[in-house]
C-alpha cells in the first residue's frame, strides 16, 4: 500500500455508516463510533472538521475535530477545537495514515481561523505531530481531572504562529464530549 494512493475527504451525512465502521473496526468495541456520531449531530460542537481516509475507495481511517471554549461557551472565543477520536482500522495502521488525517486536519482547522487544537491521547504519538505534552502546565486544565501520571497526555497545539494571548483556564468541549466517562480509561 502506497501512501500516494491513500484520499482524504470531508465527511458528509452519507458517510455517516462508513464512519461507523472505521471506528467500530479501529477500537474493536462501538464506544468511540457512538461519541463520534453523537458529536456529529451535538450544535455545541460546531463547527466540527470531520475526515475519512480512503485506500482504493474504501473508507480506512476517520478523525474529528469539534469546538471547545475557554472557561465559558461564549462565541467571543477564539476559534479552537480538540481531536477525538482518531481512528485507522487495523490492517491499514502503522502506514502513515494517522499522520495524514492529523496534518490534513491541522491545515484545514488553521485555515478556518481556529488557533488551538487540544488532545488527550498517545504520549509518543501526538507530540510527533506538533502537540505539545501537558497542556495543564501551560495553563489548558483539562475538562475533567487528568491524574498526574498521564499528565503528559493532555496536549495542546498552536496553529497560530503569532504570540497570541489567550485566555487560559479550563477548556469546555461539546456537551456530549463533556462529560467525565471520556475523561478515564
Amino acid at each position: 500500500m502506497k501512501t500516494e494512493n491513500i484520499i482524504i475527504k470531508e465527511t458528509a451525512n452519507k458517510d455517516l455508516t462508513a464512519i461507523f465502521e472505521v471506528e467500530s473496526q479501529a477500537f474493536g468495541h462501538d464506544k468511540e463510533a457512538r461519541l463520534t456520531e453523537a458529536l456529529l449531530g451535538d450544535s455545541t460542537a460546531k463547527p466540527v472538521l470531520s475526515l475519512l481516509a480512503f485506500y482504493n475507495e474504501k473508507a480506512v481511517g476517520h478523525i474529528l475535530f469539534t469546538r471547545v471554549y475557554m472557561n465559558e461557551m461564549s462565541e467571543n472565543q477564539p476559534l479552537m477545537h480538540i481531536l477525538a477520536p482518531l481512528a485507522v482500522i487495523p490492517e491499514y495502521q502503522k502506514k502513515g495514515i494517522g499522520k495524514m488525517l492529523i496534518m490534513e486536519g491541522l491545515e484545514k482547522l488553521k485555515q478556518s481561523g481556529s488557533v488551538l487544537v487540544f488532545v488527550l491521547g498517545h504520549i509518543g504519538y501526538y507530540d510527533r505531530h506538533g502537540f505539545v505534552p501537558d497542556a495543564a502546565k501551560l495553563g489548558y486544565q483539562a475538562p475533567f481531572p487528568i491524574p498526574e501520571e498521564f499528565a503528559d497526555a493532555w496536549m495542546v497545539q498552536s496553529l497560530n504562529s503569532s504570540d497570541i494571548n489567550l485566555e487560559k483556564g479550563k477548556v469546555l468541549c461539546a456537551n456530549e464530549l463533556n462529560k467525565p466517562e471520556h475523561w478515564r480509561e
